[in-house]
């Protein structure tokens, strides 16, 4: 049995492990995702997090770079990549400790305070924030829409998507990257207002 692959430390080890894990390397996948529980922990805490929530957010992260993989762009860094992941996911993680209501066993409490899921508009900005998106992809050329609706919104993997369009894994993370190029324009402050 062969040693269990090891990331040196730096940069540029995380980079070509998560490049060779896009191209199917599952011995370095599985090193880059163990070498990286550390460091979401650790970025994870500088925003607060503690306890189990800690322990969920680290899997939420592992979760949510895997989904996202055929995102990552090897040509730029990578912890930047999976600190915003991280953020983003312990920001969760504190909301929702935020909104958890304290455990109570007075029926007249359970009355008193409703369901999350009933906060008045929260379902109208989420189909209005869903509409917006769909209507953005729909302008982007054929194959960034294409790639963008496979990758990101159907999360399939990069084979997924290739066997099922007929297009190389190259030309979909190509189209991929410039579709999420187009929709960062389309989707700015400055396109408010115009037809998207």
């Amino acid at each position: 049995m062969s040693p269990r692959p090891t990331l040196l430390p730096g940069e540029a080890s995380f980079s070509v492990a998560m490049q060779a894990a896009q191209d199917g390397d599952t011995a370095a996948y599985r090193a880059l995702l163990r070498d990286c529980v550390p460091i979401i922990a650790a970025m994870a805490r500088a925003k607060g997090v503690r306890g189990a929530a800690l322990d969920d957010v680290v899997q939420d992260t592992l979760l949510t770079v895997h989904r996202a993989r055929a995102t990552y762009d090897p040509a730029r860094p990578f912890l930047p990549w999976l600190r915003a992941i991280t953020q983003r996911r312990a920001i969760d993680a504190l909301r929702h400790m935020g909104r958890r209501p304290r455990e109570v066993h007075e029926p007249l409490a359970y009355e008193a305070h409703a369901d999350e899921a009933a906060i008045p508009g929260d379902d109208l900005e989420r189909r209005d924030r869903a509409a917006i998106l769909a209507a953005a992809v729909a302008h982007l050329p054929d194959g960034q829409r294409e790639a963008i609706e496979h990758i990101a919104l159907r999360e399939l993997s990069l084979e997924e998507a290739s066997a099922l369009t007929g297009r190389t894994k190259g030309a979909l993370k190509v189209n991929f990257h410039r579709g999420l190029k187009s929709l960062r324009t389309l989707l700015s402050p400055r396109h408010e207002g115009t037809d998207v």
